[in-house]
C-alpha cells in the first residue's frame, strides 16, 4: 500500500506541487474547469503547508525551555545566519 495515502506528504513535496501549480495558472492557457481544479488543489497544499508550519513553530517554541518555563521567542531569520 501506498504511504502517501496514510500520511501528509512532506511539506517540501507540498510546497513543490504548489510552486508548479502556480506555474501552470501563470500560464494563462489552461481551460477554466482545469483551472479551478488546479486552484482548488492549491488552496488545499497552501492549507496544508501552513499548518505545518504552524506544528513546527508550536514545536520550536516548546525547544525554547529556560528552566522548567517555556518561552516563546519570535522566529528571527536575520539572526540565524550569524
Amino acid at each position: 500500500m501506498s504511504e502517501e495515502k496514510t500520511s501528509s506528504p512532506s511539506f517540501e513535496a507540498s510546497l513543490d506541487e504548489l510552486e508548479r501549480i502556480v506555474k501552470e495558472l501563470e500560464k494563462g492557457d489552461l481551460p477554466l474547469e482545469q483551472s479551478l481544479a488546479l486552484f482548488e488543489t492549491g488552496m488545499r497544499l497552501s492549507a496544508e503547508c501552513k499548518r505545518q508550519l504552524e506544528e513546527a513553530e508550536s514545536r520550536v517554541e516548546i525547544l525554547m525551555k529556560k528552566g522548567s518555563e517555556v518561552v516563546a521567542v519570535p522566529f528571527n531569520p536575520e539572526r540565524t545566519g550569524k
